[in-house]
């Protein structure tokens, strides 16, 4: 692999891309939804476990399912956005492991240990939850990621059983670029990276 994505592509994932609070009316089908996610599993995970799981949640009902869980600061951007991606992770992912890496017997890694169960799950779910972000951002679409919900409410409405675990939220659509607010500044190379 030895084409560098043009600037107008980086500026799309990147430069450019913002995270949106306000969002234009604009309809995100079913097709676009499972693009993203086409394009999301791809992404790289530990002994290709891909732990993430996700919920669009898009219909009224489901919307006002959410809303108890929400933040008070993050309810009127999630009720406006076109859908709301919950984020989670499978506990269970390692019974996928004879399809998804069936070179070794890697179920057996896991099987019984619980905290290496949560670490690469977590791990990799969230890791799988950006490359979520940039699949969407890729394909045309606005995100608006947020921490600030209550995750055993969550999980309880739409994860039930306990086998998922909600990480995070993703607010998706068409951005209002008119309401963004200048961009924060980010750490410097120097300030953040060495190369030793």
């Amino acid at each position: 692999m030895d084409k560098i994505l043009s600037d107008e592509g980086l500026d799309t994932i990147f430069r450019a891309a913002r995270t949106h609070s306000y969002w234009r009316d604009d309809e995100v089908g079913g097709v676009l939804l499972e693009a993203i996610y086409d394009l999301a599993k791809m992404g790289p995970t530990s002994a290709n476990c891909s732990p993430m799981r996700v919920v669009f949640v898009r219909s009224g009902e489901a919307k006002e399912r959410l809303r108890p869980a929400l933040a008070e600061g993050n309810v009127d951007k999630t009720m406006a956005a076109p859908v709301t991606a919950i984020i989670g992770y499978d506990t269970q992912f390692h019974e996928h492991l004879p399809k998804l890496y069936p070179q070794a017997d890697a179920r057996s890694w896991f099987e019984g240990n619980a905290a290496l169960i949560e670490e690469t799950a977590f791990r990799n779910g969230t890791l799988a939850g950006a490359y979520f972000m940039l699949a969407a951002r890729s394909l045309g679409l606005d995100c608006g990621p947020m921490s600030g919900f209550d995750k055993a409410m969550t999980d309880a409405a739409f994860f039930p059983g306990g086998r998922v675990k909600s990480n995070f939220l993703c607010n998706l659509g068409h951005g209002d670029r008119e309401k963004l607010h200048p961009r924060s500044p980010r750490l410097d190379f120097s300030e953040a990276c060495q190369v030793v």
